[in-house]
């Protein structure tokens, strides 16, 4: 079948452009280098709203499969696709009421940008640590932030959002108006039940802040992550940390602490103090900052290069059995030419998170005291041997890991090795997910690996 590209070029505001094109590979290209071979058969960077009702009628009658990007960032390669690529790119307005602190953003406005507009106006919202992240799969995966603890995920901010179904129907979100899209919006995954083309989020005003960095050698991962886990498990709302160990190639690995505290250095110096008597750090920075100055701390970039993460859920801290585990793991890592290596790290849930019932949004992980995230990654220039060694491992480590930790996974952190995905992702949530998907996409336009 011949695809009739000239005539979405002459329904559309935006601009379609093909492989090989000016611009193509640039809004494309998936962030995970992993699918870097997945290309799509063209993409329309959209003008309009309207424009993303265009693209998906037209990828229907020429039968192809359609996908939104907005930050491009799923770990799985999940925003792109071998057929029509939605760019929401243009779609970046932000409005931000000073009266009501509601914040207006486009589908596909990125966390920096946003980040931008309100520091303009002092007002927070729970978002990630990447300027990059699109602002629409953070918020519909949950979202949770290193100020999660006190705020809430991103998606427990959500007051609205306007969605492009199927149908080409655009529709209104909220507690009182398509009330069943809105709360699968808040943690049921992006790109399952249409394209979400704004947000409205309500924000609150900024606490000044204070943030550590505390470095030991693997060697006193053993003493340290039992006391951490202690300080974090009884630590104030104010307060969330990651606790991590690691390895690259050509080092000896090391245990990292990284947070913030919404209150003084002296209050997090007291925090820490258990741990800072059990083992003196190598490296320990605890300084008070400015809501803003702690975001640009706590900010992370990776080489980009590929890798793979796979998740798990604790209510207690890891006992010292699982801590061994893991480090035995990581002691036999079979190491990659990507200086992001390997390893293992406790996200700090909880807190407001947790004052949520489990079934009022779609994020049902609202027991949760530390997300166990498991990771490693390869360089392009890698072999397919280091490649598949490097896999193999983290599938064991993951295996392991489920005599201490639940089948629970975090759905941003998307795993595309999960067997049973949807139940891992939205535990007891989604039986509601799935007839909501049935609801608004009968006919699966929008279907992707682990899609509903």
């Amino acid at each position: 079948m011949t695809i009739d590209w000239e005539s979405l070029r002459s329904q559309v505001d935006g601009r379609v452009t093909r492989p090989g094109e000016l611009g193509f590979e640039e809004n494309s290209t998936a962030f995970n280098k992993r699918y870097a071979g997945v290309t799509p058969a063209g993409v329309l960077s959209v003008g309009s709203v309207a424009d993303v009702a265009r693209g998906i009628a037209w990828a229907r009658s020429q039968g192809l499969p359609v996908v939104a990007r907005g930050g491009g960032h799923s770990y799985a390669g999940q925003a792109t696709t071998t057929g029509l690529l939605l760019d929401l790119h243009g779609l970046d307005a932000i409005t931000v009421d000073r009266g009501s602190e509601l914040v207006r953003v486009g589908g596909g406005v990125r966390a920096g940008q946003l980040y931008a507009e309100l520091q303009r106006h002092d007002l927070a919202v729970p978002l990630g640590n990447s300027n990059d992240v699109g602002i629409g799969g953070l918020t519909l995966g949950g979202g949770v932030a290193a100020v999660s603890r006190a705020f809430g995920l991103t998606c427990d901010s959500l007051v609205e959002t306007d969605i492009v179904l199927a149908d080409g129907t655009l529709v209104t979100c909220n507690e009182h108006e398509n009330s069943d899209l809105f709360w699968a919006s808040r943690g049921g995954g992006g790109g399952n039940f249409g394209v979400n083309t704004s947000f409205t989020f309500q924000a609150r005003p900024t606490i000044a802040s204070s943030t550590c960095l505390l470095l030991w050698p693997l060697s006193d991962a053993a003493a340290v992550l039992p006391v951490m886990q202690r300080i974090m498990q009884g630590a104030p709302n104010e307060f969330s940390a990651r606790i991590g160990f690691s390895r690259s190639s050509g080092d000896d690995g090391m245990v990292s602490v990284i947070g913030q505290h919404l209150g003084p250095a002296s209050e997090l110096r007291e925090l820490l103090a258990p741990v800072l008597s059990t083992v003196v750090p190598d490296r320990a920075e605890i300084e008070d900052r400015s809501y803003w100055e702690a975001k640009e701390f706590l900010h992370h970039e990776t080489s980009g290069d590929p890798f793979a993460v796979r998740t798990r859920t604790v209510t207690e801290p890891l006992p010292e059995e699982a801590v061994h585990t893991a480090l035995t793991f990581l002691a036999k890592w079979p190491g990659s030419g990507n200086p992001d290596g390997a390893g293992l790290a406790l996200f700090t849930w909880g807190g407001a998170i947790n004052k949520v019932p489990a079934t009022e949004t779609a994020f049902p992980h609202r027991d949760v005291l530390f997300l166990v995230s498991m990771d490693t990654s390869w360089s392009t220039e890698d072999s397919a041997e280091v490649r598949q060694a490097n896999l193999d491992w983290l599938t064991d480590l993951h295996a392991a890991m489920g005599e201490y930790a639940r089948d629970a996974s975090y759905v941003n952190f998307t795993d595309p090795d999960l067997t049973d995905a949807h139940a891992a992702y939205f535990g007891p949530n989604v039986d509601r997910l799935r007839q909501i998907k049935r609801q608004y996409d009968p006919d699966g336009v929008f279907r992707f690996p682990q899609g509903l």
